[in-house]
């Protein structure tokens, strides 16, 4: 990770730092303004910000609420961000369970521990919170029935715009590989920046029970998101 300040005046975007993607060739840039950040990628728009979150919120409110009752539950999330995701799942989760958070860019959880953890309230600092630094690809291929609830917010959904290698985990082989590493009736969530009547699809022929939501990305304003409910029968 390495540091670049540009000129700065009032009311302009700062760049603060920024953190290589492993194994692509670009970086992620963190921005701040008058005590707002945000995240882009190199040549490319805005990411993730500080001020809009309501959608990354939803991605674990929604399928929690499903598990809040069961025992010692234990959710998987692919990809940090900000933190918005984890955030919102330790506060629908009591105390007995536990969350893997798999990031593969290392400087974005540096920046979680620093500059940003205060914005979603530190959840890396929850002790039922692990961290994994690695591809959520690996994770998912480690064990078989072990989340109750698996969150993906990894790129920009089932169309990856900053990583390739992003794709596979919407693929039918991808998404097989979720559906085996959830309990029966675990639930698999997924944040997208719009709709894909054939992705959902892919995911009925698997064999998951879907539901669509479409979400606002801030306070019922901005950019209209969907999030998956992928339900594993059996």
């Amino acid at each position: 990770m390495s540091s670049n300040r540009s000129c700065n005046t009032k009311n302009s975007w700062e760049l603060i730092d920024t953190a290589s993607i492993p194994g692509q060739g670009t970086e992620l840039q963190l921005y701040q303004r008058n005590g707002e950040f945000s995240i882009s990628i190199l040549g490319g728009g805005v990411l993730m910000s500080t001020w809009a979150h309501q959608s990354e919120e939803a991605l674990a409110e929604l399928p929690c609420r499903k598990i809040v009752d069961r025992n010692q539950p234990r959710v998987l999330i692919g990809g940090l961000g900000m933190g918005f995701t984890l955030a919102a799942a330790l506060r629908c989760l009591d105390d007995t369970a536990e969350v893997v958070v798999a990031e593969l860019v290392p400087g974005l959880v540096e920046w979680n521990q620093g500059t940003l953890g205060k914005y979603a309230g530190n959840p890396l600092h929850d002790p039922r919170t692990q961290i994994r630094v690695g591809d959520v690809a690996k994770v998912l291929r480690e064990q078989r029935q072990a989340y109750d609830a698996i969150l993906l917010d990894v790129d920009n959904g089932p169309h990856a715009i900053t990583r390739k290698k992003n794709n596979w985990l919407y693929t039918t082989d991808g998404l097989t590989e979720a559906y085996r590493a959830l309990r029966p009736k675990g639930i698999l969530a997924i944040w997208s920046a719009g709709p894909d009547r054939e992705f959902m699809h892919r995911l009925q022929k698997i064999g998951y029970k879907v539901k669509q939501v479409r979400v606002r990305e801030h306070q019922n304003k901005g950019d209209l998101h969907a999030i998956w409910l992928a339900e594993r029968e059996a």
